[in-house]
């Protein structure tokens, strides 16, 4: 596991974003595993930059989304503010700016009128794509990864998720309070990858910015491996890991100044 340490948010996004772009460039019709939320949009606003300037070409990307609420969809006629759904956030924040098909641009269907069989459906489509090449992920304030609340079996796949209090209230703030919905009127459920779904990755980026993650951040990398704090199945995850923090997500944890070292002697060796 590679744990780095960057100053700001602005320099961990723009890290987590060459890491993506490296994937790319190596294998042009890889797939990736995608995130939402404030955490990941550095890293979107980066690899948009890139593609405009530096040619970092999509068009064999396939993308598969992390999650999404159950009962929205993406509805392009609604002004932004008003379309909560990361469907929609995914083609704001990134899939409209790059040369990405949008047939191999995969969001789960929080509008299904069967999610038992789409979950099924969206595991298999999958499984057809190969795998996932990359998974992007950042981490819940309860230490969840995607909708996969505390006591998520870690074995877990592709289906229907329960939101728990702390996550509907960190969402309300993040998402549907600009857009005047009341609290009671936002979704309650997620159709959600599992985690055993997002172990199966070949690789894992995880991200996480700022104080209010440091707590979980140490739990999750040096804590016990815990389904109430199912982010901490990635010391299971046997293959590659880069975590990305910033100081201040990295500043509780208790093994800090030995990841600046191991990161400063790979660098020194040519192996970051």
């Amino acid at each position: 596991m590679d744990i780095i340490i960057r100053d700001n948010y602005d320099e961990m996004s723009r890290y987590a974003a060459g890491v993506i772009a490296d994937f790319i460039r190596k294998k042009p019709n890889c797939v990736l595993g995608l995130a939402t939320g404030s955490t990941p949009i550095g890293t979107y606003k980066e690899l948009i930059r890139m593609h405009k300037e530096e040619g970092l070409d999509f068009s064999q990307v396939v993308t598969f989304n992390l999650d999404e609420y159950l009962g929205l969809g993406i509805d392009l006629d609604k002004p932004y503010h008003l379309d909560q759904s990361y469907a929609r956030f995914m083609y704001e924040e990134l899939f409209k700016h790059i040369n990405i098909r949008q047939e191999n641009t995969y969001v789960p269907d929080g509008l299904t009128r069967d999610p038992e069989k789409y979950c099924q459906w969206y595991e298999e489509e999958i499984k057809k794509a190969g795998g996932i090449d990359l998974q992007l992920l950042g981490i819940g304030g309860d230490g969840h990864w995607a909708f996969n609340e505390p006591g998520s079996s870690l074995a877990s796949r592709t289906r229907v998720q329960a939101l728990n209090k702390q996550t509907l209230d960190d969402n309300y703030e993040s998402f549907f309070k600009k857009a005047g919905i009341e609290r009671d009127k936002m979704p309650h459920f997620a159709i959600t990858m599992g985690i055993g779904t997002i172990l199966e990755a070949r690789n894992i980026l995880m991200l996480a910015s700022g104080l209010k993650k440091a707590d979980v951040v140490a739990k999750c990398l040096e804590g016990p491996v815990t389904s109430q704090i199912t982010a901490s199945a990635i010391q299971l995850h046997s293959g590659g890991i880069t975590v990305v923090l910033d100081r201040d997500a990295a500043s509780r944890l208790n093994n800090l100044d030995h990841y600046l070292h191991v990161e400063k002697l790979k660098r020194e060796y040519g192996l970051l």
